[in-house]
């Protein structure tokens, strides 16, 4: 398992293009548009290969050999989590705002206002977005009693 530091502003996938003598990557606008990132800006930029090659063909996979479920559209991933889904999570840090942080699965983050870091949630999921979900506190959880 990756260890992935605190100081992780963003996370997101991306296809590295060539143009002319050089390589790029597009960052979704929504990098941009909740601030984890800003245009002129420079950035350390973290590489995680894929698990299975992406390269092979249909016909070339086995009956054994699955395509994982990022890798059964041509897309991005989808979010782990829809609108209205309600779950527990623990909150791992505070964001910039005072939003408390809590990632979900594939280090998916959930941002959930007034929460503190160690508090541990039930949450309802009020909007998906492509990176990050936005979700109010249902329930308290144990911390509070």
């Amino acid at each position: 398992m990756v260890e992935v530091p605190e100081s992780l502003q963003s996370l997101f996938s991306a296809t590295v293009e060539k143009r002319g003598e050089t390589y790029t990557l597009e960052v979704p606008q929504t990098e941009v548009d909740h601030g984890a990132i800003s245009p002129g800006e420079t950035y350390r930029i973290g590489v995680l290969t894929q698990r299975q090659s992406s390269t092979k063909t249909a016909d070339e996979r086995t009956a054994q050999e699955q395509p994982a479920p990022s890798e059964r559209n041509s897309g991005p991933p989808t979010p782990p989590v829809t609108e209205g889904e309600v779950r527990d999570v623990t909150i791992e840090t505070v964001g910039d705002q005072g939003d408390g942080i809590a990632k979900v699965e594939r280090g998916y983050v959930v941002i959930i206002p007034g929460a503190q870091p160690g508090d541990e949630p039930t949450i309802e999921i009020d909007q998906v977005q492509e990176n990050v979900a936005f979700a109010s506190v249902v329930d308290t959880g144990p911390q509070s009693l």
